[in-house]
């Protein structure tokens, strides 16, 4: 029995009562257990509501929203209570696995050993294989050609090393500081959402695997798993950043800023990238894949954009309104550090400086938002540049720090951004596609493999610390060459999915 919002206790339901709302005028889903009465939702977003009406919707639910998400937003009298187990379990037996699924399910079977991964190429390579299609398409997705998707990894190849020789390279060591924090390498698990997409632990994989290999995690607005429950997953003393998309709604956007700053956040990442999101074509495509034919007919009026896929459907809260003066606005809601996430010029960058900010993440959002911005890498040679000659800077500076991400597949690319000014790069979908094809085992391997790279491209490069990174191991001439070179990086090509046009419908013929 549970207690309802009056404090009387609630009937047992079983899933067959719920399965007798499964209409407009009457629409019960299961969650977690417990069944919901959501037919005032209908509304806005009624398709995939009423696909799971009268049915267990944890599986849907749960990749697009935190966990607290339907108890907040829905009246208590809306709770119905708890669903018998029983019965929910009776309905899935009955619900035979499709082929497609079957497939995969065989695929993840025929994994490779996790002591066969070598790189992080081989992660999305497996994760390619053995994750549901829309979550691939979610993950892996750009913008429009996909071409700055691309250039954010190329833009490395154009960076040369200039070893040095004859040093006692015995022992090295590739630990830092990240904004006064301490670092195992030069790299934070950068903000990526729907982690719930991949594994059903989401961004509590990266939680723990930051705690265990001494990362700092960039928690995002946009997580699967709440908030909350992402920092009750941290070690005690366990640095974490926060990403915020800005709502519009301002007094929300304050609430969730004081309420990170209270729960220990270090820092703030503001993501000012995303006045509107790009068109990331993998992901819309899918979306329009899934449409029943009958329901799009139903909805002859248009009132549902159904073009935008996964990325539309959750972030169009997003404030486009925000700009510079803002910034004093937040300095009077926290003391966090404020850093810039998605500055893409030399002159936004000094503009941040000048108002005092902690630093920018030169970043074009892994090349889902503009395509043909320019990688991170290469705006930060211009960055570093500009900023020494207008204000007589040099980087890396603890006052005013610079990042970058994008694009990064080995630890050779951090070592050349360290080279270059970097204070630490972001790594976001290598994770990803680690846990999604092998769980918290793949985010331990692909870190080890991280490690292993640092050791022993440092030894190689003549550095025995971060600091002996210096810009004159690095020549980057060319970085601002934007001609592709041939042959392409078969590791990263062989994993890149291209982007296929409009299909035709396939037709069963009449008998």
């Amino acid at each position: 029995m549970d207690s309802g919002s009056n404090g009387q206790a609630k009937r047992l339901l079983t899933a067959q009562e719920v399965a007798a709302h499964s209409s407009r005028e009457s629409c019960w889903i299961i969650v977690h257990g417990n069944a919901y009465d959501v037919t005032n939702f209908l509304d806005g977003g009624s398709k995939i509501i009423l696909k799971y009406a009268g049915k267990d919707a944890t599986k849907e639910y749960d990749p697009i929203h935190p966990p607290d998400a339907i108890t907040t937003n829905l009246k208590p009298d809306k709770h119905l209570g708890p669903v018998d187990r029983s019965t929910i379990n009776q309905i899935a037996l009955d619900d035979p696995m499709s082929e497609e699924e079957q497939a995969r399910q065989a695929r993840i079977n025929s994994r490779p050993r996790l002591s066969e991964i070598l790189n992080l190429h081989d992660f999305e390579a497996v994760a390619r294989q053995v994750m549901p299609e829309k979550a691939w398409a979610y993950y892996s997705s750009a913008a429009d050609d996909e071409i700055t998707h691309r250039e954010n990894h190329t833009a490395f190849h154009r960076i040369w090393f200039r070893p040095r020789i004859l040093r006692d390279v015995t022992k090295v060591d590739w630990s830092t500081r990240i904004l006064g924090h301490k670092s195992s390498m030069p790299v934070y698990i950068t903000a990526t959402a729907l982690g719930k997409l991949g594994h059903p632990d989401g961004e509590l994989n990266l939680t723990r695997a930051a705690a265990k290999h001494g990362l700092i995690q960039m928690i995002p607005t946009l997580a699967s798993c709440s908030f909350d429950e992402i920092v009750n997953a941290a070690d005690a003393g366990q640095v974490l950043f926060f990403q915020l998309y800005v709502n519009k709604d301002r007094s929300i956007t304050k609430r969730i800023v004081q309420h990170a700053e209270g729960r220990g956040i270090k820092a703030l990442f503001i993501t000012v990238d995303a006045p509107q999101l790009g068109r990331r074509e993998k992901d819309m495509r899918q979306k329009f894949d899934a449409e029943d034919p009958s329901e799009v007919s139903k909805a002859g009026q248009g009132n549902v954009d159904r073009s935008q896929g996964a990325a539309r459907a959750i972030s169009s809260f997003i404030d486009p309104a925000l700009q510079w003066a803002d910034l004093d606005w937040f300095r009077s809601i926290t003391k966090m550090p404020l850093i810039l996430k998605g500055v893409q010029s030399w002159e936004d960058a000094l503009e941040a400086y000048d108002r005092g900010l902690a630093g920018v993440v030169l970043s074009n959002h892994g090349g889902r938002q503009l395509d043909f911005a320019r990688s991170g890498v290469e705006v930060l040679v211009e960055v570093v540049s500009k900023l020494k000659e207008k204000r007589g800077l040099n980087f890396p500076n603890e006052k005013f720090q610079l990042f970058v991400d994008g694009g990064v597949r080995r630890a050779t690319d951090v070592i050349k951004a360290v080279a270059l000014g970097a204070t630490a790069v972001g790594i976001g979908r290598p994770f990803l596609y680690a846990y999604s094809s092998y769980g918290p085992d793949g985010i331990d391997k692909a870190l080890q493999i991280l490690h292993e790279e640092f050791e022993m491209n440092m030894r190689l490069l003549g550095a025995r610390t971060i600091a002996e990174i210096v810009p004159e191991m690095v020549d980057a001439s060319n970085i601002h060459t934007h001609v592709v070179p041939v042959p392409m990086d078969n590791l990263y090509e062989g994993n890149y999915e291209r982007l296929l046009g409009a299909r035709l419908k396939e037709v069963k013929p009449k008998l």
